[in-house]
């Protein structure tokens, strides 16, 4: 059995905390989206939790990049292109057709690198695109009073809120194909389990 310890503490209380705030947005933002819905929040408490929660995911994106700029994480978001494409199609296959015939995963998890090239791809895609995209368009909704009234001659609040909104409809996505990533591993509950103890265990190959 190989064990490596690949989620330090603070990596683990960022990663939690974020899913909870991520959850928190989506339904505070539902209910702004739909007011009026009687399973929803009321709109000022949506508004309040909204903003409240999304300070606090600014505030935690800030620190997992400072995290991970001083800590050894960040040689796992580093992309080695050598191969990178036979590898691509080599994960796209197994998750595509592989892993409904029980053929061995073409990634081995080492100390070295946690994730495979598809998750790298993606995580880096997010982390330092989409998030501080939807982080800083957040922003600008907030204080849209401050900014001109139209952009490229369109109206600027219509534009940061479907700005807003289109980015969020893909974190929603990313926590949907996320979750069932979670599963993937050599048992349903490996990479859940990993997470919360921070500790990957696995059978060498």
């Amino acid at each position: 059995m190989k064990t490596l310890y690949l989620y330090p503490l603070w990596l683990r209380a960022w990663h939690w905390g974020n899913a909870l705030l991520i959850l928190v947005l989506m339904v505070s933002g539902a209910s702004m989206h739909f007011a009026g819905t009687p399973w929803l929040l009321e709109f000022k408490t949506a508004v309040l939790t909204h903003n409240t929660a999304g300070i606090l995911l600014s505030l935690g994106w800030i620190g997992f990049v400072i995290g991970n700029a001083l800590t050894d994480n960040q040689r796992h978001y580093r992309l080695e292109w050598r191969g990178l494409i036979s590898r691509l199609v080599a994960q796209l296959h197994y998750y595509g057709v592989g892993i409904f015939r029980n053929e061995p995963h073409p990634f081995q998890v080492s100390e070295g690198m946690k994730f495979n090239v598809l998750q790298q791809l993606t995580y880096i895609k997010f982390m330092y695109v989409i998030f501080p995209l939807l982080i800083v368009s957040g922003w600008a909704f907030l204080y849209v009073v401050y900014l001109p009234q139209s952009l490229f001659g369109i109206n600027t609040t219509w534009l940061v809120a479907m700005m807003h909104l289109t980015l969020a409809y893909f974190m929603v996505l990313f926590l949907v194909i996320h979750v069932y990533i979670i599963t993937t591993g050599e048992t349903v509950v490996t990479n859940l389990r990993a997470m919360l103890s921070g500790w990957h265990r696995e059978r060498e190959h």
